[in-house]
């Protein structure tokens, strides 16, 4: 493609040389530039894309957007400053790939917790009437194909993002389902895409660490409702009030608590590894059942309904659908074993995700419930003794681990961790301070738990990683499954790491 169409989808840009010359790729990593390449300079939180444009200049990149003033040295290739690199960014992929976001009905959903529950729940009830398309935590769903969309990576960089939404347009996709996080919404990764329906969850303490306070959090998450004509929010939430200022079309309302909601739950159960509930709306009482567990789920299950409802699926299709919902990778995902142990794999990695698993499964548990987690090293914190409070607190044992350490010591973290556990009970659990061991191996601490610990009729949870297929120390991603070291343990064998290829 000519740099000169490329230029001309940017706004408010100056452009200093030629631009009459062939692009052969587009990306924002000077890692990945070969000849004929667009580099596009993005001001990150560790690096600045701008230092490496003479690196990319080597490799043969022939143009370069960014946001500083052309240096006299790049004057052998064409320099486009933009104020704002990333919205170019996104801008330039929507165009180098055919702009597939304008020909699909998108769904965005936010929140803290349960997105990607609810993105996959929306996903399998659409999907059955309407060909739709998938993009979450857990990876990227078109047509037959599942896609690793990353490493620890829920929104992809837009270049990644619209390559498969074009995919998806290719494979006659009419409905895309997209997680959006706050980081995804903050750094302009899902800028120029235009959401028919926004879908908010809820809002709890995460990401503080890059947000700096909740204010800025809970704005982050208020951009995906900017103008949509849909929206879909979760009226039980406190900050239900605020984003619903920001919409402007029609408003769905979903609630286990509010019997003014559009969407009202008025019965709740659960039989083995089934829920069961009723919902009212202005129709009438249906009643239905999901093939998932965890009370928490039912506000994920009311949002999927909201949304499909939005777009015609008859409740008999609905029922049907939730009753075979596949269960969701990492998300309260019970390993069989011949031990006669309940043993479970969490993606809970905040206070009040990890709470809500730890009560669920301290109801549902006979004999002691253990739980094995860490903190993730350069995030937020501020959570990590409040983590270490909660499970002393509804766990009989609690095992500290490591959970991508990054280049922070893994026993610091756990030291922070424990300073929690020393502390006060969550409040409404007053009485259990449960035993807790600081295991920075997490290979090790999963086999400790399983062959050390537990005994039959016992729980075991382990909590942060879920889905994930790496950890990363010093910077360096290992290959990593919380699933495999706990078949490796229930062999009686510890998972070590391996660097990836």
């Amino acid at each position: 493609m000519q740099l000169s169409r490329i230029i001309g989808r940017l706004d408010q840009s100056l452009v200093f040389g030629e631009t009459s010359v062939e692009i052969d790729g587009i990306s924002s990593d000077s890692r990945e530039i070969g000849k004929n390449f667009l580099f596009v300079a993005i001001r990150g939180e560790r690096f600045d894309g701008h230092q490496f444009i003479s690196d990319v200049m080597k490799k043969g990149a022939v143009a370069v957007i960014g946001e500083k003033e052309p240096d006299p040295s790049w004057k052998d290739i064409c320099y486009i400053k933009v104020l704002s690199s990333r919205m170019a960014l996104s801008e330039v992929a929507s165009f180098w790939h055919g702009d597939p976001a304008k020909k699909l009905t998108i769904i965005g959903v936010t929140g803290t917790k349960g997105k990607t529950t609810t993105s996959t729940i929306i996903y399998h009830l659409l999907n059955k009437v309407r060909k739709t398309g998938l993009i979450c935590t857990n990876g990227a769903i078109i047509g037959r194909r599942r896609i690793d969309t990353g490493l620890h990576v829920t929104n992809p960089e837009p270049i990644v993002l619209h390559k498969l939404l074009s995919e998806m347009v290719k494979e006659g996709c009419r409905y895309a389902v997209i997680e959006v996080t706050s980081h995804g919404l903050d750094q302009e990764r899902v800028a120029g895409i235009k959401f028919d329906t926004a879908v908010f969850t809820n809002i709890s303490h995460e990401h503080l660490d890059y947000h700096k306070s909740m204010k800025n959090y809970v704005a982050a998450k208020a951009k995906l409702f900017d103008g949509v004509p849909n929206a879909v929010l979760n009226a039980d939430d406190r900050h239900f009030r605020y984003i619903l200022k920001k919409c402007i079309g029609k408003v769905i309302t979903y609630s286990t608590k509010r019997k003014d909601a559009h969407y009202f739950l008025i019965d709740r159960g659960e039989t083995g590894e089934k829920l069961n509930f009723s919902i009212r709306d202005s129709s009438g009482i249906h009643n239905m059942s999901a093939s998932l567990i965890g009370n928490f789920n039912l506000q994920n299950i009311l949002a999927s309904v909201c949304v499909a409802r939005l777009y015609g699926v008859s409740w008999d299709m609905v029922s049907e659908r939730l009753s075979k919902i596949p269960r969701i990778e990492g998300r309260l995902e019970k390993v069989s074993n011949d031990r006669s142990l309940s043993i479970y794999i969490d993606f809970a990695h905040n206070p009040d995700s990890l709470k809500k698993v730890l009560r669920y499964l301290r109801e549902k548990t006979r004999g002691r419930l253990i739980s094995v987690f860490g903190c993730a090293a350069e995030r937020d914190t501020n959570k990590r003794p409040m983590m270490g409070r909660i499970s002393v607190s509804l766990a009989d044992i609690s095992i500290f681990t490591s959970e991508d350490p990054r280049n922070e010591n893994p026993e610091k973290i756990i030291d922070e961790i424990a300073e929690g556990a020393r502390q006060k009970t969550v409040s409404g659990d007053a009485g259990r301070i449960g035993t807790y061991y600081k295991i920075p191996d997490r290979g090790k601490a999963i086999w400790f738990a399983i062959n050390k610990i537990a005994s039959p009729g016992d729980t075991i949870v382990i909590c942060g990683k879920g889905h994930e297929k790496s950890m990363n120390y010093a910077g360096i991603e290992y290959l990593w499954s919380d699933k495999l070291a706990t078949k490796f343990a229930l062999d009686g064998k510890i998972l070590t790491l391996k660097e990836r290829a």
